[in-house]
């Protein structure tokens, strides 16, 4: 087992992971709801916009649009993180990682 080179490959993940950050926060997901509720993420998690078709504002069924809403948000979010779990995976491939530990 080599210290020094271990060293080295954690520094240079740690560098690979900070700029892979920096790019999935600027990559987006989308999801929708039945057509009608659209929901934008990023990478990082973030909600960017979300966009509601007109035809699904009814006051007399708020309750209806606000499902779809949350529904969207999480789907949009779920994406998000599987994104960047993939990405996550491909820095941390090289390191012989024990199962759980890739970042």
């Amino acid at each position: 087992m080599n210290i020094a080179k271990m060293m080295k490959q954690a520094q240079e993940m740690q560098g690979n992971m900070a700029k892979l950050q920096t790019e999935l926060a600027a990559r987006t997901v989308d999801a929708s709801v039945a057509g009608k509720v659209h929901v934008t993420a990023n990478g990082a998690g973030d909600v960017l916009s979300i966009r509601i078709d007109p035809s699904v504002v009814s006051a007399d069924d708020v309750e209806m649009l606000e499902d779809l809403v949350l529904t969207a948000v999480r789907q949009a979010i779920a994406k998000g993180r599987d994104m960047a779990s993939e990405e996550m995976k491909k820095v941390t491939a090289g390191m012989g990682l024990p199962p759980g530990m890739g970042f």
